[in-house]
């Protein structure tokens, strides 16, 4: 059984094979167009998994899209009909609707072959179904808790529940517009960092701060049980809908922050000219911990209605390494999984996953114990690049690899 999951048309454009159940190649599109967040159609990351996994476009069987534009549909007809916002909205859904009908005749197009070649089925799987499924069928764990929180998929920014061998229960949902994801990713950009994908500095820029406006941030996130809501007047995606660009290339975000958050916690830092002040530290760590209380008396509310000690993650929030090492410490989960692709590009395995044992009832065998399923380079292929480039190199062992890079390092050399 051959099947080929795919995250398109969103951030982290993914593609990932799985063939008898065993998970044979997964990369995202980035690492092919050297694009961060490559938000195009992942025509090279499949043309990749399948490559490696030996198998013609024809033997495809099932092609797994981690988008449902169908689901929670009574949600997304009242919000289109409910303001300008929601029309606008609606319409771009439409569009992305189109989008995602006619992705076996985009895949096939840059296959290049004919659709009539490909006989695949076509599934769609919702966004958080296919987050849970990348983490908990690809996990050690028959039974476990699981939980996914990220900005927005489908309408829902979480989903919780249980998962028992093949199945998965799903016991609820928070929706539009209330999203942890969005919270961090709005004080991210509050606090001078704009770019898709920025809330992991901000994850380090907290270490140097204190809580010091924890009161303030308690106001803007309100949590109960398994379930949170934002106070809105702090945020503008509700308002203007959060038009992201999903059309290829680098995502772009809207500003997410609303006049709120000047209100509460003073101007915002205008882009990184501004040094990074006391008061930026103060707001990270708040935001933070915040961040830390909410997800936590998630957990804990998941562990009394789960009854069960093993927990798997996914969704983006789960990428906040920093909460999830107080995980045992704080809840009373005593083994978790984490996805290491947490965020959108891991879709693409869940997808994959979520037809092989939701949906065709396949059993359980595979445990995804590392992360190393995209492309890989040897010496001799490095060579080969470098010298077509007339690149100028030399070949070290590890000691002194580690050695010349730890004192490039030490000397402010790192990367942008």
């Amino acid at each position: 059984m051959n099947i080929l999951g795919i995250n398109a048309y969103h951030g982290d454009a993914s593609a990932a094979l799985v063939v008898d159940g065993v998970l044979v190649a997964a990369a995202e599109e980035e690492r092919f167009t050297r694009v961060k967040h490559d938000a195009s159609f992942p025509h090279r990351a499949i043309r990749y998994c399948l490559e490696t996994g030996g198998i013609h476009p024809k033997g495809i069987e099932h092609l797994a899209l981690s988008r449902d534009p169908r689901a929670n549909l009574t949600r997304r007809i009242r919000h289109a009909v409910s303001d300008r916002t929601g029309r606008r909205v609606a319409e771009r859904r439409v569009a992305n609707l189109r989008k995602i009908l006619r992705a076996k005749i985009t895949l096939a197009e840059g296959l290049g072959v004919s659709v009539k070649r490909l006989p695949a089925k076509t599934h769609l799987v919702e966004h958080h179904l296919a987050h849970i499924a990348s983490s908990f069928y690809v996990s050690p764990f028959e039974r476990a808790a699981v939980l996914s929180i990220d900005g927005f998929g489908d309408m829902v920014s979480a989903m919780w529940g249980t998962g028992e061998g093949s199945k998965l229960r799903i016991g609820g949902r928070v929706f539009f517009p209330h999203s942890l994801g969005v919270f961090y990713s709005a004080v991210t950009q509050y606090l001078g960092f704009p770019k898709y994908g920025d809330e992991y500095k901000v994850m380090g820029l907290a270490s140097y701060g204190e809580p010091e406006y924890l009161r303030t941030f308690r106001t803007i996130v309100r949590d109960e049980g398994l379930g949170y809501e934002l106070s809105l007047d702090h945020f503008r995606h509700h308002v203007e809908g959060a038009p992201m660009t999903w059309d290829g290339g680098s995502p772009e975000l809207p500003q997410l922050w609303g006049p709120g958050m000047v209100r509460d916690l003073g101007p915002a830092r205008s882009d990184d000219a501004e040094p990074l002040g006391r008061r930026h530290q103060n707001v990270a760590s708040s935001l933070q911990r915040r961040l830390e209380e909410v997800v936590l008396g998630m957990l804990r509310e998941l562990h009394e209605r789960t009854r069960t000690d093993d927990l798997c993650l996914a969704g983006g929030v789960a990428l906040n390494c920093v909460v999830n090492g107080k995980i045992f410490d704080e809840t009373p989960f005593r083994r978790v999984y984490v996805q290491p692709a947490a965020h959108d590009g891991g879709t693409s395995v869940g997808a994959a996953y979520y037809v092989h044992h939701a949906i065709l009832g396949a059993p359980r065998g595979f445990v995804m114990d590392h992360a190393y399923y995209g492309p890989e380079f040897d010496g001799a292929r490095m060579r080969t690049a470098l010298d077509a480039a007339g690149i100028a190199y030399e070949r070290l062992d590890d000691q002194r690899l580690i050695e010349r890079t730890s004192s490039a390092l030490a000397d402010g050399k790192a990367p942008s």
